[in-house]
């Protein structure tokens, strides 16, 4: 589903996202399985769950207005919701900035060499 177009129109769309919002995505990864890994970069007052929150809800609404084949396919399997409403979210240091990058790049890693 998250492939081609609709790829890089989702990637373009969460960079606008997070300028508007003030934070950073510094490290994004799409797998196969339509499962996002980001790196976000936040000052303190902005929250996890906030930042979840526009992420996904923006997205979706922009993603359905901009491929409406994707409200045909969801509509079937979620009720018509683009994103699980669970996610992951870990404050993060400088120090561990590094091993979270790479934890994101070897993910693409693993997907690629298990096809």
């Amino acid at each position: 589903m998250l492939k081609g177009h609709v790829e890089t129109f989702l990637k373009r769309t969460l960079y606008e996202i997070a300028s508007k919002y003030g934070f950073t995505i510094a490290h994004m990864e799409i797998g196969k399985d339509d499962h996002i890994h980001l790196l976000v970069s936040a000052l303190p007052e902005l929250s996890g769950t906030n930042i979840m929150r526009w992420l996904k809800e923006i997205s979706a609404w922009q993603l359905f207005r901009e491929c409406p084949e994707l409200q045909t396919s969801h509509r079937k399997k979620q009720d018509c919701h683009l994103w699980s409403p669970s996610y992951y979210v870990e404050s993060i240091g400088t120090v561990n900035e590094q091993a979270v990058a790479k934890y994101i790049d070897d993910q693409r890693r693993k997907e690629v060499n298990l096809e």
